[in-house]
């Protein structure tokens, strides 16, 4: 049996009847093309929507994406535009995101999304999350353990976290986008973080940052390895109530140390459920989000790394589990009652290919990766974010993509 074939659970529909609404999944990138898919192999009508024509929907066979403006260049078009697609669609679709630029759009125009789609009652907290300074303010009220974090709008801001603050640092944007801006070559070009070991590099990278926007993140790092980070899953339900959950710990992550997982396994770790879950009921949260953690090896807590509040690429692990969020949401979403589903499998591993052929010359050249660690990772059963027999161009590229950078990189060890 395919990991894909596992049941969600047997009290919950396993097929979509053929009156029910179909889905627009906002977001091109692989994440929302797995959307698709999965939708897709249950039997709803479903599609995609993105800016970007280079991203992988455009060219999928669970595709073609609908090209749709820039919600952020263009905000009243791409609200019309939404707005015609689900009149073209018919049946008033569900709406899912699995991008925070959208998650973020459809809190802008949820009055008038509203009218075209069935949406997500939590809009307004998913939006607040979409943004990394609204994010870690509501973390912070809301008691989520979390490292030193500062929003800084000034170099003398940024010179007075540096007075207190214990280095290695981190520099983060306030959407990742932001950083896109940089032309090819710059030092933050395209990048999620830019890492500080002394206060002088933290205001360089500052004043370099400033350059597209002064308003910036500053937060010390979360000491411990890079297996002591947790990937937590969860959905919840229009009353609140958690109806879905699943737990990873990461293996490997590019970039090494601060990057997305490249490769995981499911893990029991009830603390970690724990302050996850309590987080979200106090906010008052609805719908799909995934939270990263991570265990500070120097006081033993366990802190917030960040939260998407989207369907996410991590998050694409939780249906090898037995836990298919996207269709627990989308049952929510449309009002069928859902029955709480758990973890039914924990003996896989799942991998990024393109992420993990550029990590692996990294924890090589680190010392932090052996033979056994190796062959551990990619023992079977294994599960595939980004290869898929079924859509074969996509997977010829990241063949091709994660081949080159795992030749390139272990030729830069060889040539170092």
């Amino acid at each position: 049996m395919k990991l894909r074939e596992l049941a969600t659970s047997s009290d919950n529909p396993a097929r979509a009847a053929s009156d029910w609404p179909p889905v627009v999944i906002a977001g091109g990138f692989q994440t929302g093309v797995l959307a698709v898919r999965g939708l897709a192999r249950r039997g709803v009508r479903a599609f995609c929507v993105d800016a970007n024509p280079r991203n992988p929907a455009f060219r999928s066979v669970y595709g073609p994406a609908h090209l749709c403006p820039n919600p952020e260049a263009e905000p009243e078009a791409w609200a019309r535009f939404m707005v015609d697609l689900a009149r073209s669609i018919g049946g008033k679709p569900a709406l899912i995101s699995s991008s925070d630029q959208f998650t973020a759009a459809i809190a802008r125009h949820h009055k008038e999304l509203g009218t075209a789609y069935v949406m997500c009652p939590g809009w307004r907290l998913q939006g607040l999350l979409a943004d990394k300074q609204t994010q870690y303010e509501l973390a912070q009220s809301a008691g989520m353990p979390m490292p030193r974090t500062v929003v800084v709008r000034d170099v003398s801001d940024a010179e007075s976290f540096c007075a207190e603050a214990t280095f290695p640092c981190l520099i983060k944007p306030k959407h990742f986008r932001e950083w896109q801006r940089f032309p090819a070559g710059h030092p933050l070009s395209y990048r999620k973080v830019s890492i500080a070991s002394t206060s002088e590099q933290l205001l360089q990278g500052y004043e370099l940052a400033a350059r597209i926007n002064p308003t910036v993140i500053l937060q010390e790092i979360i000491s411990g390895a890079d297996t002591d980070k947790r990937v937590y899953l969860g959905c919840y339900d229009r009353q609140g109530k958690r109806v879905a959950n699943a737990m990873f710990r990461e293996l490997r992550c590019d970039p090494m140390g601060f990057g997305p997982a490249s490769i995981s396994e499911p893990v029991v770790d009830e603390e970690t459920d724990e302050v996850c879950d309590r987080f979200l009921r106090r906010i008052g949260y609805i719908g799909i989000c995934e939270i990263e953690m991570k265990r500070d090896s120097r006081d033993g807590r366990v802190k917030l790394i960040e939260a998407n509040p989207r369907l996410s690429g991590g998050g694409d692990a939780a249906p090898y589990a037995g836990v298919d969020l996207c269709w627990i949401h989308y049952l929510d979403l449309i009002g069928i009652p859902v029955h709480p589903v758990a973890p039914q499998r924990v003996d896989f591993r799942h991998v990024v290919l393109r992420s993990d052929g550029k990590a692996l010359p990294s924890y090589w050249r680190a010392g932090a990766l052996s033979w056994r660690d190796l062959r551990r990772s990619y023992r079977r059963p294994l599960a595939f974010y980004d290869l898929d027999a079924g859509d074969w161009l996509y997977s010829l590229e990241t063949l091709a993509v994660a081949g080159r950078s795992l030749v390139v990189g272990m030729l830069g060890k060889h040539k170092a």
